[in-house]
């Protein structure tokens, strides 16, 4: 893993999915085979795969002290490219620095991550009066979780995370997605623990290789995502969850 630290020149960015941005980290620790955001590498310079490097923005609370100001407030999706509570968090504290100022500030906020580090910002999370605390989670098999992105949290860690910081009056939401094999059997997993969750199908430009060299290939075809979502879709009304379905 090559680490940099660096000064950016700009965290509060604008976004197509919320109003703004802030991605502490250029690169993720995590590297997960399906991830959009391997594309950053267009742009970045880097030599090395995705999931080799990290960049540390370590202005990063510096820069977003003096840019609300200037900014009109609105929800800030922390994060967009990266994983803000990707393993380098616990040493260098970005993200919850991040999480102050803006709580300080009064901005809402968005949380998405895929490891159980975010439950040591709950004080924080509690004190940010419309906050959403959210939590990918792509498959119920965790044996399919070590092929498609061994390096993240263990399924259940993230499970008993999304519990965490929904009993601590969090809102909280699961971002299914992609779907993975084994997606199917979520709900009874996350009954209870979130308020709402997404649904989003695996994009066919990202690790085909992997579903190919794992002989999973009857699960990568448009019947199988229809069919998987529709089934939590219905169990997430059975049980009173927000479902969206995103494709």
């Amino acid at each position: 893993m090559v680490v940099n630290e660096i000064s950016a020149k700009s965290i509060l960015s604008a976004s197509k999915i919320y109003t703004y941005v802030i991605n502490p980290y250029v690169g993720c620790q995590f590297g997960c085979s399906y991830c959009y955001a391997r594309y950053m590498k267009k742009f970045t310079g880097h030599r090395e795969a995705w999931g080799e490097f990290v960049d540390v923005k370590v202005n990063a609370a510096e820069l977003l002290r003096k840019e609300i100001r200037k900014k009109k407030r609105d929800r800030v999706w922390i994060s967009g490219v990266c994983d803000p509570y990707q393993p380098l968090e616990a040493r260098y504290k970005l993200t919850r620095e991040c999480l102050k100022i803006l709580s300080d500030n009064d901005w809402p906020v968005v949380i998405q991550t895929r490891s159980k580090l975010v439950v040591r910002d709950i004080d924080i999370l509690q004190g940010i009066k419309n906050c959403d605390a959210g939590m990918s989670v792509t498959t119920a098999d965790d044996r399919i979780r070590k092929i498609f992105e061994p390096r993240a949290s263990f399924i259940m860690d993230r499970v008993n995370s999304l519990k965490a910081l929904h009993d601590s009056g969090i809102r909280t939401y699961a971002m299914i997605a992609p779907i993975l094999p084994g997606a199917e059997n979520l709900m009874e997993m996350l009954e209870g623990k979130v308020d709402y969750i997404y649904v989003d199908r695996m994009n066919y430009d990202y690790a085909k290789s992997v579903y190919r060299n794992n002989k999973l290939e009857k699960y990568l075809d448009d019947e199988y995502f229809e069919a998987v979502s529709q089934a939590i879709a219905d169990n997430a009304r059975r049980m009173g969850i927000e479902c969206h379905i995103v494709f």
